[in-house]
C-alpha cells in the first residue's frame, strides 16, 4: 500500500484528510520528521488557519528547507487550502516569507458589493490544464467545497491548473508543475468529485 505522509504542523485538516485517503486506497503517515516525509511515497501538505503561525510552525519543526527540497524533486507532492498558499513567496494575510517554491504571493480577495468573504461554500472549477492528472475524470464544471479569504497569484500564469470565479473575480485555485500540485479548494470535504480528485493522486504517486 502506498504510504502518503501528511505534514504535521499544528495547522492542518489532518483527521478529514488522512479518511479521504485512506477512502481511496493509501495509507497516510501524519508526521513532522524530514526523514519520514522523504522517505514516503508522497507528501500531502494541508492547513487551515492563518498564514504567519503556519510559516512559524513549519519553522520551529524544521520543516521548510525538507519541503522546499521535497516539492521540487521528483517526489510527487500535492498542497490543501492554506498548503497551496504557503508555496508562494509571501501573503498580504501577514509579513511572514513563504516556502517561495513558487513565484508569486497570495493576496485578499477586493471587497465589493455583495461579495462574501470569506469565499465559504461550493463553487466550479474552470480548469487552465485540462491534461492535469488530477482531473481525470472529472465531470465539466465539477463543484468543489472552499473555505478562504485569500488566493494565489503565481507569477507564471501556466502554473495554474484550475480557476474559479468568485463575485467579479476570477481566481487560480488549483497549480501543477511538475511532481508539483496544490489545490485551494478542500478535497477531503469536496463529496465524489472531491474524492476522485485524491484518488487521481494516488493512481499518479503509482505510476511515479
Amino acid at each position: 500500500m502506498l504510504r502518503i505522509a501528511i505534514v504535521d504542523y499544528d495547522s492542518g485538516n489532518l483527521h478529514s484528510v488522512c479518511k479521504g485517503l485512506q477512502y481511496v486506497g493509501a495509507e497516510p503517515i501524519v508526521t513532522d520528521s524530514p526523514t519520514v516525509l522523504a522517505a514516503a511515497d508522497a507528501v500531502v501538505l494541508p492547513g487551515v488557519g492563518s498564514f504567519d503561525p503556519a510559516m512559524r510552525h513549519l519553522q520551529e519543526r524544521g520543516l521548510i528547507e525538507p519541503l522546499r527540497r521535497i516539492a521540487t524533486s521528483d517526489q510527487p507532492f500535492l498542497g490543501i487550502c492554506l498548503g497551496l498558499q504557503l508555496l508562494f513567496e509571501s501573503s498580504a494575510e501577514g509579513s511572514a516569507e513563504g516556502l517561495g517554491i513558487l513565484a508569486g504571493k497570495v493576496q485578499r480577495f477586493r471587497s465589493t458589493p455583495g461579495l462574501t468573504i470569506p469565499h465559504m461554500g461550493w463553487n466550479q472549477l474552470e480548469l487552465a490544464q485540462p491534461d492535469c492528472s488530477l482531473w481525470k475524470d472529472l465531470v465539466p464544471g465539477a463543484w468543489m467545497y472552499f473555505v478562504h479569504s485569500f488566493y494565489v497569484k503565481p507569477q507564471d500564469p501556466s502554473v495554474t491548473a484550475a480557476l474559479i470565479t468568485h463575485g467579479d473575480q476570477r481566481v487560480a485555485v488549483a497549480v501543477a508543475k511538475d511532481h508539483l500540485q496544490a489545490v485551494q479548494f478542500h478535497p477531503e470535504k469536496s463529496a465524489t468529485a472531491g474524492l476522485q480528485v485524491l484518488a487521481n493522486f494516488v493512481k499518479t504517486v503509482q505510476a511515479t
